[in-house]
This record gives C-alpha cells, sequence and structure tokens, in this order.
C-alpha cells in the first residue's frame, strides 16, 4: 500500500499527535436526510507528519483544516469512496481538451476569433451579427443568426459562450430590477447561468428551445433556506416582498414569470421569445420577421449589451460593417504558496460562496474561512538541496493561485504528500465560469504531479477526495482517467470499470472483492466483473438504502463467504498490542501499559474505558499508524 517513500529518508521533524473524537453523527448533506444517518470517526490533529497524513489517506481519511475524519463505510448513508488517478496515466477527453484551448485562447485574446478558412469547420453553433446591408438578412427581430453563415464579407462575431455569457447578464439585470421593483426582497442572490439546450432534451420537448436557465430554482431555496434561518425576525434586507402574501417561501415558477416579463420590460429580447416553463427561465427561436428599421436597432441594441459584458466602450457603427472589437493578450500566472491567509483569497472566496453556492453573506466569516481552508495541522517539509525524496515546493499545504494579468481568478487548495497531491477545494471568480475553471485546475494539478515526479519519484498520483456513486454532482470526478478507488476493508485500489457496476447496484461494496475477478463483455461493450448471487441482484439501480437492506436477506452461504474473507483482517487487529500506543499527557510521552507505573493508581474503570478507545482507534488507523502516532489526553 506504500507505494514508495518512507518515512525514514526525510528529516521533516516533529510527530503526529491527535484527538481522538470517536464516532460522529451528523445530518447528510449529499442525501439531505431529516435524521443523523452521516457516520464518521474524528481526529483533531495537532500536527501530523506528511507521511502520516499521506498512510492516513490511504485508508480512507481526509481533512477539514485541523480536523481528520473517516466516514464508517458500512453504516453511513452515502458511503464516499477515496479515488485518485495515477498521473502518468492520465488520459484526457475531448472535454478536457477543449477546456484547456478554451483558456489558451482567452489568455491569448483569440477565444473569439476564427480564420476565414476555418467557418466551415466549426462543429458548434455561433452567433452572428451581420451587416446591415447584407440582403440576404431575412431571420428573427434581433439579428442574430444561429448556425454556420451565409457568404458575406461585411460579418460581426462572437462565439456562443459570449453570447450565453450576453443572455445571463440580461436575467441578472432582470433580477435586479425584480428586487427595485419590490418583487423580491434585497439579498444577495447568486448570478444566473444561461445553457444551451441539449439536442436529445429538445427532441423531448420543442426544436424551438434554445437556452435555458434553472436560476429561479437557485432563488426560490436561497429564500426558504433565508426564511428557516431567520424565522419571523428577518435580518435588513429580507423584506417581505409583495407578492405570495408577504412570505419569502416563493414557487420556482413563479420566480420564473416575474424574471420573463422582466426581460421583456426591458426590451432586451434578442430576437428570443422568452417564456417561463415549469420554474425554468427557457429562450425560444422566435419565427416573426421585422423590418429594416426594428432590425438595425436590434443589431445596435445586442452589440452595446455584448460590449457592456466585455467592459469596453461603444464604437462608432455604420450600415456598411460593425469594428470588430480588438482583443488584448493576458498573462497567466499560477503560484503555489504555502497555506496562510490571505485577504484577496478571502474576498475571492466569500464571493464564490455566495454567488455560486448561495451562502448567506453573514456566514461567510474571516475565522469559518481559516478553519476550513487556512488551517493545517500537516508539517512543513523544506526541500533539500539536490535531493530528489521532496519537490521543489516541499511538502505541506498550499494555495495554487490562477492569477490572469495581476488579478487573482482562482484558487486551488491542496495538500502536497509524499506519493500525491491531494486536492481539497476550489473557488474561482464566478465572472469567469465561461472558463470552466474547475476542470482547468484539475487539468494543471495533474500536469504539476507528473512535472514533480522528476523531482520526487515517489510523487506520482492525484487525489480527487471523495467520490459517492449515488450523488451526481461528485461523478465528474470519475471523468479523469483511469481512476482508482479505495477498497474501504483491505485498503487495496481497484480500476473505477470494476467497481462502477458494483456501485450501481449498491452503495457499500468491498471492491476487493472483485479486484480480481474475470471479465466478460456487457450489452454495451463495457467490461464488467463476472459475479453471481443475491449480493448483486437488486433492482435499485442508484445505491440507495433500499439496495443495502435487501443485501442483508441474502442467503447465508453469501453471507459466510463474505465472513471469512474478513476474517485475517480482524485476526491482525487483536494481534496488535494496545499497551504499546504511546499516550501524550500534561506534555509527557508514555506507553498506555505504564500508566499505572507513572501515575500510581487509577480507577479500574476509567482505563478500561481507555483501552476501549484504543482498540477502536487501532480499527480506524491501523496498526502501524498506531505505533507511531501519539494519542493525547491533554
Amino acid at each position: 500500500m506504500n507505494d514508495g517513500a518512507s518515512s525514514s529518508r526525510r528529516g521533516d521533524g516533529g510527530e503526529t499527535v491527535v484527538i481522538d473524537q470517536g464516532q460522529l453523527t451528523s445530518s447528510c448533506g449529499y442525501c439531505k436526510s431529516a435524521s443523523f444517518t452521516s457516520i464518521s470517526h474524528g481526529l483533531w490533529a495537532q500536527s501530523i507528519k506528511a507521511d502520516d497524513y499521506q498512510d492516513l489517506l490511504d485508508r480512507g481519511w481526509r481533512r477539514s483544516g485541523c480536523f481528520l475524519y473517516k466516514p464508517e463505510m458500512e453504516s453511513t448513508c452515502c458511503p464516499p469512496y477515496t479515488i485518485r488517478l495515477k498521473a502518468c496515466d492520465f488520459v484526457p477527453s475531448k472535454e478536457q481538451v477543449r477546456v484547456q484551448n478554451k483558456m489558451q485562447r482567452f489568455v491569448e485574446g483569440t477565444l473569439n476569433e476564427r480564420k476565414p478558412d476555418q467557418f466551415e469547420e466549426m462543429n458548434s453553433t455561433e452567433c452572428y451579427i451581420k451587416s446591415c446591408n447584407n440582403e440576404s438578412l431575412a431571420s428573427n427581430s434581433s439579428g442574430i443568426f444561429l448556425g454556420k453563415p451565409s457568404s458575406g464579407k461585411n460579418e460581426y462575431k462572437f462565439e456562443e459562450d459570449e453570447f450565453l455569457q450576453v443572455l445571463s447578464n440580461e436575467v441578472n439585470n432582470a433580477i435586479s430590477a425584480c428586487i427595485d421593483r419590490g418583487e423580491f426582497p434585497s439579498i444577495q442572490f447568486p448570478k444566473a447561468v444561461v445553457k444551451k439546450v441539449k439536442p436529445q432534451a429538445k427532441r423531448k420537448l420543442t426544436e424551438d428551445l434554445l437556452y435555458t436557465s434553472n436560476i429561479p430554482f437557485q432563488i426560490a431555496a436561497l429564500l426558504k433556506r433565508a426564511q428557516s434561518a431567520h424565522g419571523n425576525n428577518s435580518p435588513a434586507g429580507l423584506n417581505n416582498p409583495s407578492q405570495n402574501g408577504g412570505s419569502l417561501d416563493i414557487p420556482p415558477n413563479v420566480i420564473a414569470e416575474a424574471l420573463s416579463s422582466s426581460i421583456k420590460w426591458d426590451d432586451q429580447p434578442f430576437g428570443l421569445l422568452v417564456k417561463a416553463c415549469n420554474g425554468h427561465l427557457n429562450f425560444y427561436s422566435s419565427t416573426d420577421q421585422s423590418n429594416y428599421s426594428d432590425f438595425v436597432s436590434n443589431i445596435e441594441a445586442c452589440t452595446q449589451t455584448f460590449e457592456r459584458a466585455r467592459g469596453q466602450n461603444k464604437e462608432s457603427y455604420s450600415t456598411d460593417s460593425i469594428a470588430k472589437i480588438p482583443f488584448k493578450k493576458q498573462k497567466l500566472e499560477i503560484r503555489m504558496k504555502r497555506s496562510s491567509f490571505d485577504p484577496e483569497e478571502f474576498s475571492l472566496y466569500k464571493r464564490y460562496q455566495i454567488k455560486i453556492h448561495g451562502d448567506l453573506p453573514e456566514k461567510v466569516t474571516e475565522s469559518s474561512y481559516r478553519r476550513f481552508l487556512v488551517d493545517t495541522p500537516i508539517i512543513f517539509v523544506p526541500p533539500a538541496s539536490g535531493a530528489r525524496s521532496v519537490p521543489p515546493c516541499g511538502f505541506g499545504s498550499f494555495h495554487q493561485q490562477y492569477v490572469i494579468d495581476g488579478k487573482l481568478v482562482a484558487v486551488g487548495v491542496v495538500d502536497i504528500l509524499p506519493r500525491c497531491l491531494s486536492s481539497k477545494y476550489l473557488f474561482w471568480d464566478p465572472d469567469l465560469a465561461f472558463l470552466s475553471l474547475g476542470k482547468y485546475s484539475a487539468l494543471q494539478e495533474i500536469s504539476w504531479v507528473k512535472d514533480s515526479h522528476d523531482h520526487c519519484p515517489s510523487l506520482q498520483y492525484y487525489y480527487l477526495g471523495y467520490y459517492i456513486h449515488s450523488c451526481n454532482k461528485m461523478r465528474y470526478k470519475a471523468a479523469y482517467r483511469p481512476s482508482e478507488l479505495l477498497c474501504p476493508l483491505r485498503y487495496e485500489w481497484v480500476p473505477f470499470d470494476i467497481a462502477r457496476p458494483l456501485l450501481d447496484k449498491k452503495s457499500y461494496v468491498v471492491l476487493s472483492d472483485f479486484a480480481t475477478r474475470p471479465y466478460q463483455a456487457s450489452s454495451t461493450g463495457t467490461s464488467i466483473p463476472d459475479y453471481n448471487g443475491p449480493n448483486m441482484s437488486s433492482s435499485n439501480e442508484r445505491g440507495e438504502a433500499g439496495a443495502d437492506h435487501e443485501v442483508l436477506d441474502a442467503d447465508e452461504d453469501n453471507k459466510s463467504d463474505v465472513e471469512v474473507s474478513r476474517e485475517p483482517l480482524r485476526n491482525e487487529l487483536m494481534m496488535f498490542n494496545v499497551g504499546n500506543i504511546l499516550i501524550g499527557l500534561h506534555g509527557s510521552r508514555l506507553r498506555f501499559k505504564n500508566l499505572r507505573q507513572v501515575f500510581g493508581a487509577i480507577d479500574k474503570s476509567f482505563i478500561r474505558e481507555l483501552e476501549l478507545q484504543l482498540e477502536r482507534f487501532v480499527t480506524v488507523v491501523g496498526n502501524e499508524l498506531s505505533s507511531r502516532i501519539i494519542y493525547s489526553l491533554g
């Protein structure tokens, strides 16, 4: 399991000291259960060696600040599996290559440009505003054309990503208008994002549907949380809206109707029909023909909106042509700095949490940010001159900053450890959502591991945190291929392609039971393990609680097979002598078996209770770590 470097070769000094918190229960943030169904074991780490934290990661632990936690995989409601990728084996998908190329074009100032001879090679739909004197312009009322351009010398063009940003800005303007008219309370709302409707969705609905936004659902959820948090004592800015009887619990369909009316009220429909549909804000293609004067005015209106989005002043326009907006090359810097508080980072984090996750401003405090993303127990290991056992930045906790032309646009919080870069969190500028900074930063972190492997051969993996198969928001992690999941029992790494069909059937699986099974081809062409028996026969395809309950009723033969496979691990734990665990007490260090010799008579019930705690501690951290970690009693 160690895959390489041992702690003996790094003179990192210090010691690993933890305070055991035992088993903890809480409500689940993934399945949103009302009861305390999320179960984990917790440790407060006063300090921890990089090697020791690496070994804890490889037993399913993670950290939040100085708090370490390990889910109780068999009993928690949504079992999270540690997922990793060997950087040198990474094969980017077409989508991931597009993300990299988009950032490259953005930095070079060519994101909107294409050479004339490339027009016919474009696969994606693009938006065009064509010159007013082109007689072939017989289209919608705004002059915005969807699809490949017809021949014409005078064209003003920008990519669909830019047009989506224009529409998103219009929705945000509509939100502000609703606030000004008293239809919405005056609080910080998340930024709207308008997305293109996929072809398969259009076939189910209508071919006229082009774009959509779910911002009404986000606003409704934010208002509901605000009302729940404050009850009848609404804070300043949470004045009762004029609609819905003074309640903040406004349905998404009502919000969508208000936004739709506001966009039309602002007279910026862009030749698209804006309608509210089941809580969504939808944009449909317009079939209405307009006269020449309306067409000219709509071109200018749309162009002005586009330039406002670019932050540039309006140029002079004629009916002969529209000048192309000049593009400026920008400088992208990626900086790795040790974890510390930075006011600029905190300002970006606060904007991100409020606009992307809908957090209330008063909840995003400097102290909570420090506890979550700045504080770290990992002991820093500086690089050694001429040594190839530590990367140039050292081991420890870092903030990887992404800076464009001197402006901080994203921060990745990572831990650099002997065998991996462990990604902890990322926050980014909401105004640059179109750059897919989450995906881009992951690709950069993978690239960093590849480059650092030359300086530190043991460092070769990229850890993406936890993967929950039943949580759709986490499935993007499996897109970085070929990835592996950690077996929750034997702590062996199992290829994701083997684990996936198993997790389709039930949420908790001893993955290593299937790691060496023969393959068989499925009807979809995907290789899956050859398995039989009632453990995998559940009809529940999402790995939810029902599947776990069915497995409990499996026949006794299958249950005994599982018990036999686990018995060697239990025997190994029984062989460990908890008397050899180092106890930290009032600044001194001594073995548990020597407590009475040093402190004299100690209550037997206290000794027995402590012994039970130590046995549970050995179970969750393992024999090897138990012999190295100092178990602090204060």
